[in-house]
């Protein structure tokens, strides 16, 4: 399963793995909307194997399991990891080498 993680987070400049009742998923998911990029977002409740992904993705390093953000095939990790890259300044510049916005 892990190699599935890492060919799906392979397959645009942004992935994010979610649930759809995490509060803080449907916060990083709205970040990234506002700044411009668009994210595939797969919604680990929704998939049939969901329960695998997210054990796939605690194995990765994530923890929490979700959200779970990939950029530019990279694990850049949850919630935590997201907003301190943004908040310093790291986030947009990262965004823009991986070709996920381009002002």
């Amino acid at each position: 399963m892990e190699r599935v993680i890492t060919r799906m987070a392979s397959q645009r400049a942004v992935v994010i793995f979610t649930k759809s009742s995490c509060c803080m998923c449907h916060t990083i998911t709205s970040l990234f909307s506002d700044l411009g990029v668009n994210a595939a977002v797969h919604e680990l409740d929704h998939d049939p194997k969901g329960r695998e992904m997210e054990k796939a993705l605690v194995k990765k390093g994530c923890n929490p399991s979700v959200p779970a953000v990939f950029i530019g095939g990279e694990l850049i990790g949850g919630t935590n990891e997201v907003m301190t890259r943004h908040l310093n300044g790291s986030l947009i510049p990262l965004l823009k080498r991986v070709g996920a916005i381009w002002l």
